[in-house]
């Protein structure tokens, strides 16, 4: 008898599975929890309901794995540093498997897309702190339940058609959120249940029977009762029956669920205006570059403006063409684009066209007002060396303050315009801060040396030119609607770098489109296309390729004309060019040059 107690308690403890040589046992759930375990043993006990591998050596799970637990319910692999694969059909064929942890797994690079087929009852998946890049295509069917917190390398789901039952997503992006919230909203749209011009026409054809004559009701009774129910009940209850997957993160203010340009007006005028900029800035640049007149130092400084205008135009047709392809699908690229070197690129141009820009036409109103208040000192003229100094200063400036935050100082990526708002670090604020006050200090020059400028012209101690007069108030003009253009931005970009937002970046959008690039567009109309030396240069050069030749020999004449007439008042002789200080004065008198 006693015998046989013994081999009883032997056989009811090797059927409870809880004997293993590496892993420990209760109540069947195994804990694999050792450096020692490289490999998945082969002899766990088949009817285990519970496996974990915690701070395990696991470097592949190989195919067959965990084949034959039919009785398993949960595996978790978590805190393993050195797994990087997971192959096909591991955890395929386990029909009571409803929960699958793979955490803090963070070398895993690579699940097989068929690695869950087969679990009719999976409803919770954990991938949360791994570097995988994509998720199986099969086995999420039944999923209710689904976490990939800080698993960044994760910038696309699966087909959404896989999620059929997910009721909560815990993600780490917010556009994989607004993905599911436009998912279900186009089920509730195209399901035939909650289309009611389906059950309408039904109803139609019900009265128009009954006008013929025709008695349905006769033919089967239960017609018009059910006719009524599936209006009733189907077409209400039934699509309240959708329900949203709760997700998060939620989308912030810098990621609101839209595409790049939220609204489609902005997506047309973005189009016109970028063309725009692009083709008067280049044109510009072509017909100063090719000039047969003097290269001045106003000619020079425009040529930087136009450029840097150009500039701008580029990275508005570069975020114009982003948002065509991504029309009404941006969840889908919005992680991919914002943290690719598209954004930044994008980001760099912005911020490099947008200082050197407003450097320039800083340089402009202080030369400008250096010629001006000292017209009778030409051994004080500003030279065309002294122009090329500044100006590469400003562009090492321009370049230096695009790089920062592609190197960690703020960041490109915060929004899908790729503009400089993450103020997260004092380090990241203080330069968006810099930045803003920057441009600031530069419009509190421009209005302080045209008040000079004023004041000096008005001065009847101080001679000045009329010409000289007409050009200052006409490009004071210019500038200050330049500048008057920029006020809505600077005014709500500080506020938002005080962590006082004014406005959402839906509606920041509309500024970016409307006041932002207009003087890009503008500039070169207003500085030179619409200007006589302009025109002049223009026909010119046409007239070298056989255009426009009696037009050029129009200003050629009259360009002669006005120079002789400048040296007669001034005493000078024609024919014999005045020099002082390398430069010469017979074509390119003051108000000439300040007009080219």
């Amino acid at each position: 008898m006693a015998l046989l107690l013994v081999s009883l308690l032997a056989l009811l403890g090797s059927g409870t599975g809880c004997h293993h040589w590496l892993c420990h046992c209760s109540n069947r759930v195994f804990l694999c929890q050792d450096s020692k375990v490289t490999e998945i043993p082969s002899d766990l006990p088949r009817n285990a309901i519970e496996l974990r591998f915690v701070l395990t050596k696991l470097r592949v799970i190989p195919k067959g794995s965990f084949s034959g637990f039919e009785d398993l319910e949960k595996i978790e692999i978590s805190q393993n540093d050195v797994l990087e694969v997971i192959e096909a059909d591991v955890f395929s064929n386990l029909p009571k498997l409803h929960e699958i942890r793979i955490e803090k797994a963070n070398t895993l690079l690579y699940i097989n897309p068929e690695a869950f087929q087969n679990l009719p009852s999976l409803r919770y998946l954990d991938i949360s702190r791994t570097k995988v890049h994509s998720l199986p295509s099969h086995g999420l069917e039944n999923l209710k339940k689904l976490r990939a917190r800080s698993t960044y390398r994760l910038k696309k789901l699966p087909s959404l058609e896989k999620f059929v039952t997910l009721v909560e997503a815990s993600l780490t992006y917010p556009s994989h959120c607004c993905a599911f919230a436009h998912w279900r909203r186009q089920i509730s749209e195209l399901h035939p249940i909650c289309n009611k011009s389906i059950l309408r026409q039904d109803i139609d054809y019900v009265t128009q029977a009954r006008e013929q004559g025709i008695s349905l009701r006769d033919d089967d009774p239960s017609y018009g009762k059910e006719s009524d129910m599936m209006y009733s009940e189907f077409d209400y209850d039934l699509c309240n029956e959708v329900v949203d997957v709760t997700c998060s993160p939620k989308p912030d203010a810098f990621n609101p669920c839209e595409d790049i340009m939220g609204y489609n007006i902005l997506r047309v005028l973005i189009w016109f205006i970028s063309i725009l900029a692009i083709t008067g800035n280049i044109t510009v640049l072509v017909i100063l570059t090719t000039s047969q007149y003097k290269l001045t130092v106003p000619r020079f400084l425009m040529c930087n403006l136009a450029f840097a205008d150009l500039c701008i135009g580029i990275y508005l047709l570069f975020i114009a063409s982003v948002d065509i392809h991504t029309k009404s699908q941006y969840h889908n690229y919005a992680i991919d684009w914002q943290t690719g070197a598209g954004c930044d690129a994008a980001g760099f141009f912005t911020v490099f066209a947008s200082e050197l820009s407003v450097y320039t036409l800083t340089a402009i109103t202080l030369e400008r007002w250096h010629t001006i208040t000292h017209a009778m000192q030409l051994e004080r003229k500003v030279q065309l060396r002294h122009a090329a100094s500044v100006m590469v200063m400003g562009w090492i400036f321009a370049f230096a303050a695009a790089l920062l935050p592609i190197f960690g100082i703020s960041s490109y990526m915060k929004v899908s315009i790729c503009l400089p708002m993450d103020i997260d670090s004092p380090l990241s604020q203080l330069y968006v801060m810099a930045l803003l006050v920057l441009n600031v200090l530069a419009f509190v020059v421009i209005c302080g040396c045209y008040t000079h400028i004023y004041l000096t012209v008005r001065n009847p101690n101080i001679v000045s030119s009329s010409s000289d007069t007409k050009i200052a108030k006409r490009m004071a003009t210019l500038i200050f609607t330049d500048f008057l253009c920029m006020a809505p931005i600077s005014f709500f970009a500080i506020s938002a770098s005080l962590k006082v937002p004014l406005i959402t970046v839906s509606k920041a959008k509309i500024l970016l489109v409307l006041f932002y690039p207009i003087n890009s567009c503008a500039n070169p109309f207003l500085y030179a296309i619409f200007t006589k030396n302009f025109r002049r240069d223009f026909f010119i050069l046409m007239s070298k390729f056989g255009c426009y030749e009696m037009q050029a020999q129009i200003y050629r004449t009259e360009t002669s004309s006005t120079a002789h007439n400048f040296h007669a008042r001034k005493g000078h002789c024609p024919s014999a060019p005045r020099v002082t200080n390398n430069s010469s004065y017979m074509l390119v008198p003051l108000s000439h040059s300040a007009r080219q």
